[in-house]
């Protein structure tokens, strides 16, 4: 065997024990570097004669050609095996069933609304919906608390401008201007089918205004129970025979349905509202459970003051009713068992998934 026969046996072997590319690469480096074997054989062609340049030059071309070979063989042969490698360890079963993500789902709050709204719409309440930037008259005049009524102290809330209007307008601060907005236009309908005045108090027949109103509303609260943006839902029935005894039915009916118990007890409890009068707070007590014998406040209520009833256009000598108020947060928190408030609104999705 001849010299360059040994330098391509060496050279094959030394590459198959090479088992990382790192390592076929310091072994390619030994024979074709810079310094490697061969390229020395070709140095040493310099110092012979023409005629054995061309017989020793091509005789060790082709003995580098043999060890380049090995060489990107060895190569494709990692490669090989590193993909190998690769596949088993990312492999995939075709055959298991495919990884779905979660469906989304409607917020415990949203549940609610939708639930009230089904109830009341079972008993004949339409559903109105309106603007939460309000009109100081909206939110508060039309509702009679004037200017100069403490009562606007306990709805300290969000101003806003709007524009040059000389009015002043805020982030509502509950959702009883939509019963003004909504009586408005349904007794304006009925007084242009009746042919009678614009500005005269509305005393002809119509038929009776049942609305209920939910939405988000502001004021300036932050606690446990309380948020600066929260939920409610304001209710009103304005007819000609329409009493507190009414209110009393309507609401009890309502808060066994919507807690799916007839196992509970409602108080009404004397109160002051200025839209209403007389006022009550609605409590609840449950007769078991967990929160079994405490009194639970849900609502304010009352008779629809007559000033309220002449700023929707009705006259109070003919037309009464009732209204009411109630937090549909509190309402969810006390059907899910839920003491803060605050976990409704920090987008946990551990929290709200429970729901779903």
């Amino acid at each position: 065997m001849n010299e360059l026969d040994a330098l391509e046996q060496s050279a094959r072997a030394q590459f198959a024990q090479a088992h990382s590319p790192a390592e076929l690469e310091n072994a390619k480096a030994q024979y074709l570097g810079k310094n490697g074997s061969l390229t020395e054989l070709m140095k040493g062609l310099a110092r012979l004669s023409v005629d054995e340049k061309k017989t020793r030059g091509a005789a060790i071309n082709v003995a580098k050609q043999a060890v380049e070979a090995a060489l990107n063989q060895r190569r494709a042969e990692l490669a090989e095996a590193e993909l190998q490698r690769q596949l088993q360890a990312e492999a995939l079963d075709v055959t298991l069933p495919g990884r779905h993500s979660g469906g989304g789902g409607l917020h415990p709050v949203s549940l609610t609304l939708e639930r009230i709204e089904a109830i009341f719409g079972s008993m004949g309440f339409e559903v109105a919906d309106g603007p939460e930037i309000e009109s100081d008259w909206f939110n508060f005049t039309a509702l009679n608390t004037p200017a100069d009524h403490p009562a606007r102290s306990m709805h300290d809330t969000f101003y806003v401008r709007a524009g040059a209007q000389p009015e002043p307008y805020l982030l509502r601060t509950h959702t009883s201007p939509m019963q003004i907005r909504h009586a408005l236009q349904h007794v304006q309908r009925h007084k242009q089918q009746a042919g009678a005045s614009a500005a005269a108090l509305f005393d002809g027949a119509m038929p009776e205004i049942r609305v209920i109103a939910p939405g988000r509303t502001y004021r300036v609260d932050s606690d446990a129970t309380h948020s600066p943006m929260f939920h409610q839902c304001e209710g009103l029935w304005i007819g000609e025979n329409v009493s507190f005894k009414d209110l009393k039915f309507v609401f009890t009916d309502f808060c066994r349905t919507f807690f799916e118990s007839d196992d509970l007890v409602l108080r009404f409890r004397p109160s002051f509202f200025p839209f209403t009068e007389p006022s009550a707070e609605i409590d609840i007590q449950f007769q078991s459970g967990p929160l079994a014998g405490r009194w639970l406040e849900v609502a304010g209520s009352g008779q629809v003051h007559p000033n309220v009833l002449r700023h929707m256009g009705l006259c109070p000598e003919r037309y009464l009713g009732f209204a009411f108020g109630m937090g549909p947060d509190r309402l969810t928190m006390l059907r899910y068992g839920v003491n803060d408030l605050r976990l409704f609104f920090d987008g946990d999705l551990r929290f709200l998934s429970q729901f779903q």
